[in-house]
Formats: C-alpha cells, structure tokens, sequence
C-alpha cells in the first residue's frame, strides 16, 4: 500500500515546493485537482518527476469548468462532463496514473420521476451505463481508469455504499464494457454508511482501485476513532496494493501546526500499514 496526498494538504507556496516536500517525507504519490487537461499538464511540468501523480480528483469540462453533470437531463451538459473526462484520462495515461476520481453527480436526482414508467434510479442508470460505454474504451485505450467515488448520504443520492459503485460495474460488464470502470474507496464516506467497513471491504476490496483517506473527524487519519488497522489489514486480504491519497482537511490553528499533524498522521498510516501486515 501506498500513501499519497492531495496538492492541497502539502506545505509549500508552488507546485515545486509542494512536490520537494513530498519527496522529503517520502510520499509515495500526489492527486491533483481535476482542471483542463493544459492546466493539468503544468502541473506535472511542475512537478518534474519528484513524486508520481497516481490520480486526479473531480471532474472538469475542456475549458476546465467544474462539470459533474453525468446525469443531467440536458444533453449538451451531459456531454460537456464526458468530454472533459475523456481528456483528464488521456493525461492520466499520459504520467502513469491509476485513473480519474468522479462522483457521477452531487445532491438528488436531475432527471425526472417518470414512475411507473422508470424512476430517477433507473434513469440514472441508464444514463451513467451509456457514459460508461463510451468513457470504458476510452480509458482502456489510454491505460487508466475512470473511477467511480461513492458518497455519502448527505452529498450525493446515486452512489452513497460501495455496492451502489460495485453495481454500476457490473451492469457496464454486462453490457460489454470490459475495462476502464473502476472503485474509489473513501474511509470517511463509508464510516457513515457502512455497517463495517472492514466487512465492506472483505466483500468488495476485490473492486476496489484507489483509496481515499481521512478520519471520521474528516480531518487528518489519527485526529478521530476509525480503525484503520482493521481497514487496511480487510483491503490487504483483498489484494490491494495501491494508493491511498489523503482527501481530508487538517487540524492545527496555523500553518506550522497543520504540517506538523500532517507529518504526525502520515507516521501514523504507515504504523498502521505495517501493524496490518503483521
């Protein structure tokens, strides 16, 4: 297993510095904020090779617009949101990363209750099925993954277990897709709703192709009470080996206190990592 952090959570005041500081602390990969693909690009010039990008989080139109409008009932957004996708994978695959992380909405349905004919669930389906028959191929084809991020109740509707995304793969299976659709695993999510994610996790880590991390605080791994031991140790019996990136604020009331519990905690994961191991 792997430890990354998102941009944001590493001290520095450029893309370098942040990078520098990275490699220094020896972490092992950085995730970036979805952006147009020539932001994105800079980014990784920035960079330079220090720290691997393993991922990039959201999803942004071409113009880099924020655009999480997979289940819109207007077409054009709908289209918008799977071409900015398919760019971000093409970056994606271009430095190596493991793939794209996209909540497929925010909030309750776009589309309409068209009952007893189909339900906003059964449209939603249909409508992320058809995006994934296009966005699968495409991110077979640039090596990467379009990852599906399951939410919690109070964010998002469509997406809220892990069996909610495991469903969603199925069905793109069935239909053809082979590759490309991935799992994000969120520790914060599923503390609200899974009965046990360790359970989760022995069900379904097989699905599972990136993870992130944050406590049931939201904050930093370590300020809060979830077990990560036994989370880590369900995902290692799974077969995961990949990256678990930071997405989670930081305590501390100044800038010097937030790098001090950001280097406390990533002591702490990895202390976590190996007592699973053992």
């Amino acid at each position: 297993m792997k430890v990354a952090l998102q941009m944001g959570l590493i001290p520095g005041s450029s893309t370098s510095d942040k990078a520098k500081w990275a490699r220094d602390h020896g972490v092992e990969g950085l995730e970036l904020g979805a952006n147009s693909a020539h932001n994105l690009k800079r980014t990784a010039d920035e960079v330079n090779g220090q720290v691997p990008i393993c991922s990039v989080c959201g999803n942004a139109d071409v113009e880099g617009n924020s655009s999480f409008n997979f289940l819109s009932p207007d077409k054009a957004k709908r289209r918008a949101s799977i071409e900015g996708t398919k760019a971000i994978l093409k970056f994606c695959g271009e430095v190596g990363a493991v793939g794209q992380i996209v909540p497929p909405i925010f909030g309750g349905p776009a589309v309409p209750d068209l009952s007893p004919w189909m339900t906003p669930l059964e449209l939603e389906d249909a409508l992320v099925l058809e995006a994934c028959k296009e966005i699968g191929p495409h991110a077979v084809s640039c090596k990467t993954l379009f990852m599906l991020e399951p939410l919690n109740r109070y964010e998002q509707h469509y997406l809220r277990q892990q069996s909610d995304g495991v469903r969603v793969i199925e069905e793109a299976r069935r239909a053809g897709v082979q590759g490309g659709i991935g799992l994000l695993s969120d520790f914060f999510h599923m503390h609200i709703e899974e009965l046990s994610t360790p359970r989760t996790f022995r069900e379904i880590g097989k699905y599972t192709d990136h993870v992130h991390l944050a406590d049931n605080t939201r904050q930093e791994p370590g300020s809060g009470d979830i077990d990560f031991v036994a989370g880590f140790k369900a995902l290692k019996a799974a077969g995961f080996a990949g990256f678990m990136a930071y997405e989670c604020g930081m305590t501390g009331d100044t800038p010097a206190d937030k790098e001090a519990n950001l280097i406390k905690s990533l002591a702490f994961v990895r202390d976590c990592i190996s007592q699973a191991a053992s």
